[in-house]
């Protein structure tokens, strides 16, 4: 998004607060070496700045209950909140913290932060796509990004794997997780 006017540095610089029933966060995992399996987490917050005038005052953070993993079936859903994956009794949350925010286009911007799963924190640069604001009935200004990265699940220790007889392995190493945001902005 190119800022044109003051105007609308001013109506868009501020503090948001994430929208929880209006966001997704999401991933994609190949399985079987065949098809995909896509999940979402259904418990997240997040809060951040965002200065349309000099994007790289902007920050977030995000943290999702990781215990909410939804991917439509519940023996999957139970075996990824276990220690085979996400050991989610030792590890409740899965944090995301900004420690840069750049101009990546005319709409996208790059965000670059520290993804903590399993205890286990390492950068990721994630580029996100500015789908737009709007005044919602209840008069609040939303705005809307999107994005997508992919990331190496071995990285943060989220090990398990099965072998195929055919070859290859039960669950893809890479994963694409997927982020829709809606966030409102806060009154000053």
């Amino acid at each position: 998004m190119t800022v044109t006017s003051v105007q609308d540095v001013q109506e868009l610089t501020g503090d948001y607060v994430l929208d929880p029933t209006h966001s997704r966060i999401g991933f994609v995992a190949r399985h079987a070496m065949v098809t995909k399996v896509r999940g979402s987490f259904n418990e997240l917050e997040g809060r951040g700045y965002f200065d349309a005038a000099d994007p790289s005052r902007s920050h977030l953070e995000v943290t999702i209950k990781a215990a909410s993993i939804d991917t439509r079936n519940a023996d999957r859903d139970a075996h990824l909140r276990g220690n085979d994956f996400f050991d989610m009794e030792t590890y409740p949350e899965i944090t995301f913290v900004s420690t840069e925010v750049e101009p990546a286009g005319e709409s996208q911007y790059r965000v670059t932060g520290d993804l903590t799963i399993k205890g286990v924190t390492k950068p990721v640069t994630i580029d996100f796509e500015y789908t737009g604001t709007a005044i919602d009935p209840w008069g609040n200004r939303r705005i809307g990004l999107e994005g997508n990265v992919t990331v190496n699940r071995k990285d943060w220790g989220v090990n398990w794997n099965a072998a195929l007889e055919a070859g290859g392995v039960l669950v893809s190493e890479k994963v694409v997780l997927e982020f829709e945001v809606a966030a409102i902005k806060q009154s000053a």
